[in-house]
């Protein structure tokens, strides 16, 4: 069960994937927690959206600046990892640009792809504001959109909306400086031309002609558009990585956005214990695997070897940046936001689940354990790992059963939860602030059998799954926890995560074992 209860309510995009990890499904949202909630409400969905939701075992999401960018980076994840179920958008064309022509008369247009020599702005996802934007730049600064120039003058030469170089009517220089005028505007530096809109606006509305004034107010929305730089997908030659970074309790969580060619590529989140110069040397350890970009923001400058070694790496300059305002200042904020999201997001959960369980702290390391079989057949255990509410996969764990013949849940339980405590008090290693049991009391006796033998004592419960009811040693009973409350989704969710990690092993053993016969 996917708990979507914990997620954002920001903008940005949500991946479904399946139980081998693929991408099935990208999507958009202007409030993730809404958006994806809708998949598990229960309206009637047309097929592909119930087979999508069926197949779907894990999400991931991005957390964006605003709808617009989750738009463009659904676009751009959409053509990158061609996911099973977003066939309509995926075979669809790129939004439009706003081209500007090279010429000694250049041309204004919107075109679909970047086939001729010029400029283009955008892309665009609204056709009705890059349709405004267009008519404002032509009739402000009055170029031409014929494609070729005639040899007699058109209908907006006598309007007057075309300076009409085919009339003779301007100079290749002063309509030159009209061209530079409108790329500012399009670049996002529109503000004088805001002022005089507003101006004609403003008189307008005074001499009553309310049609021209809404005319002008959506002109002055569309070019203001302009100005809402598009972080994630832009037009832009260099490669560029950015990355933030948290400490906490001395582990570094990191988050890196690597952005190709202008688009988004990939979203990789690390974490790592803290020590002097971690950053810096994990810069090294990175990009000495990794091709370095040919810009890196950062949110504080590196020592100058770690830049000269990125650029040996690279085999050029690499450029180091530390925006403090503007466009790449906005997408660093969103590699923090995503930070914030993606490693503390469930800080909630784990503090609602703490609390009712009544822990003396919350469980900020829970383990949960599976058998998976079939028929008796390639028994498996699976452990699943969540620190601060998030799987942290690093941490996952395989058994192979070994010591239990046919079929026996409660004894395979008391194998893998014996083996994996028993290697962690011979390693001296952390154990966990809560362990959940996929299953009901027999199972829950078992683990608590493996953890006495062991001289453990770690809280420990139980989840069945008919109910969803939720069991501890000391209590025949249930603990009175409605299967909505948030604590018990929180373990539902770590249940099925733990569920869906054992059926692939015993899947992939089941597989081999096949071939094996075969051979």
């Amino acid at each position: 069960m996917i708990d979507y209860h914990s997620l954002p309510s920001d903008p940005g995009c949500y991946l479904f994937r399946d139980d081998t990890d693929t991408v099935i499904y990208v999507g958009k949202a202007k409030n993730l927690k809404k958006r994806v909630g809708s998949y598990f409400s229960r309206t009637i969905k047309d097929p592909k959206t119930e087979a999508m939701v069926s197949t779907a075992a894990d999400l991931d999401y991005i957390v964006t600046k605003n709808e617009v960018e989750a738009l463009i980076l659904e676009n751009s994840l959409i053509k990158r990892l061609q996911p099973k179920y977003n066939i309509d958008l995926k075979d669809s064309k790129r939004y439009a640009y706003i081209h500007i022509s090279d010429g000694p008369y250049p041309r204004i247009h919107y075109a679909r792809e970047k086939t001729d020599a010029g400029e283009y702005f955008g892309p665009f996802v609204s056709g009705k504001d890059r349709n405004h934007v267009l008519h404002v730049i032509k009739r402000a600064f009055r170029l031409r959109s014929c494609k070729k120039i005639p040899k007699r003058p058109c209908l907006r030469y006598h309007l007057g909306t075309c300076l009409a170089p085919c009339a003779g009517a301007v100079t290749e220089e002063v309509y030159a400086e009209q061209v530079s005028r409108a790329r500012e505007v399009l670049r996002g530096n529109a503000t004088s031309l805001v002022r005089t809109l507003e101006s004609d606006m403003n008189d307008a509305a005074q001499a009553q002609e309310f049609e021209r004034a809404i005319e002008l107010r959506d002109q002055i929305d569309a070019v203001r558009k302009l100005s809402e730089r598009q972080a994630v997908e832009r037009t832009k030659e260099a490669d560029e990585d950015i990355i933030h970074y948290r400490i906490r309790e001395d582990v570094v969580y990191l988050v890196l956005f690597s952005v190709y060619k202008g688009t988004l590529g990939e979203k990789q989140e690390f974490r790592f214990h803290f020590q002097s110069n971690a950053i810096e040397e994990f810069l090294v350890q990175y990009y000495g695997e990794n091709e370095p970009p040919t810009e890196l923001v950062l949110p504080e400058m590196p020592d100058d070897a770690v830049i000269d070694y990125l650029s040996l790496q690279k085999g050029r300059k690499v450029k180091v940046t530390v925006p403090q305002k503007g466009t790449k200042k906005d997408l660093l904020d969103i590699v923090d936001r995503n930070i914030e999201t993606t490693f503390f997001g469930g800080e909630e959960k784990v503090n609602a689940l703490g609390k009712r369980l009544r822990l003396p702290e919350p469980p900020t390391v829970i383990e949960c354990f599976d058998i998976s079989h079939h028929a008796g057949s390639a028994m498996v255990g699976s452990m699943v790992q969540f620190r601060y509410g998030i799987p942290d996969k690093s941490n996952y764990r395989r058994f192979k059963i070994k010591t239990v013949e046919g079929i026996d849940d409660f004894a395979a339980i008391h194998e893998v939860v014996h083996r994996r405590y028993s290697r962690i008090l011979k390693e001296n290693g952390e154990f966990p602030d809560l362990v959940i049991i996929d299953g009901g009391k027999g199972q829950l006796h078992a683990a608590e059998d493996a953890l006495n033998n062991l001289g453990l004592r770690i809280p420990l419960i139980s989840v069945a799954k008919r109910e969803e009811e939720i069991f501890i040693p000391q209590f025949p009973h249930p603990l009175p926890i409605k299967k909505n409350e948030k604590a018990s989704l929180f373990v539902q969710e770590i249940r099925d995560e733990a569920h869906r990690f054992a059926i692939t092993y015993n899947r992939t053993l089941m597989k081999k074992r096949i071939r094996d016969d075969r051979v």
